[in-house]
């Protein structure tokens, strides 16, 4: 009879795609829960029913599964961004419900804030790109009249994303401020139809008044 350790080891060997999803999918939970200096290997590999060697040989070392986690999680959010609503307002609701949803990427961004501070990031090149392809959106969507002009682009992008991030980041600060943590759902309620009418500030005010209409309409009838 094979032991359980031999018998994930031919499983490896004949699925190698479904064991490289085991690996990367204990390597998330274990580099959100610990950090990349806490997380460790033998973790991960007992996580994923796999041996060291095993996770060695699909991803290099501990630094290559980091790129390889990061790569993922970049690709996830990118095509995110690709299905982003093109109405502001619902934009940042939209984001606010990824953050709930994406908890690992916030505690992933909050151990890099932690272990690297301002010095150089995994993958740095491809989160450059991907931060100047956000930049063109919110510019783009200046010229097209649906967000005020006057703003200056990568502080409006900062903006949005702490808006939408900072409220899982740091549940201690939103049960202290609400009173309820960020997996409420009724913070989460709260938080969505607060982003969609701050959204709406930000547009120039010809795209405001309508806005300001409905939810007068949405006040009176409540």
């Amino acid at each position: 009879m094979l032991t359980a350790a031999r018998h994930a080891s031919r499983s490896s060997i004949r699925d190698p795609e479904r064991t490289r999803g085991r690996i990367l999918s204990a390597a998330i939970r274990e580099f959100a829960a610990k950090g990349f200096a806490g997380a460790r290997v033998a973790r991960i590999a007992r996580r994923a029913r796999v041996n060291k060697r095993m996770l060695y040989h699909y991803f290099g070392d501990k630094d290559g599964l980091f790129r390889e986690i990061l790569g993922l999680k970049l690709g996830e959010r990118m095509a995110w961004a690709s299905a982003a609503p093109a109405d502001p307002s619902e934009g940042l609701a939209y984001w606010f419900e990824i953050a709930c949803r994406d908890t690992d990427w916030v505690r992933l961004m909050q151990w890099e804030a932690l272990e690297a501070g301002s010095g150089e990031l995994s993958r740095q090149a491809e989160r450059e790109q991907a931060s100047r392809w956000a930049l063109d959106q919110v510019r783009a969507r200046q010229a097209a009249g649906t967000l005020a002009d006057d703003l200056d682009p990568a502080q409006t992008l900062l903006s949005m994303v702490a808006l939408t991030m900072f409220p899982v980041a740091f549940p201690q600060i939103t049960r202290l401020v609400t009173g309820l943590t960020p997996a409420d759902p009724r913070f989460q309620a709260q938080c969505t139809e607060f982003l969609r009418r701050f959204a709406r500030r930000l547009e120039p005010y010809a795209h405001r008044v309508p806005h300001a209409e409905a939810d007068r309409e949405t006040t009176v009838n409540a």
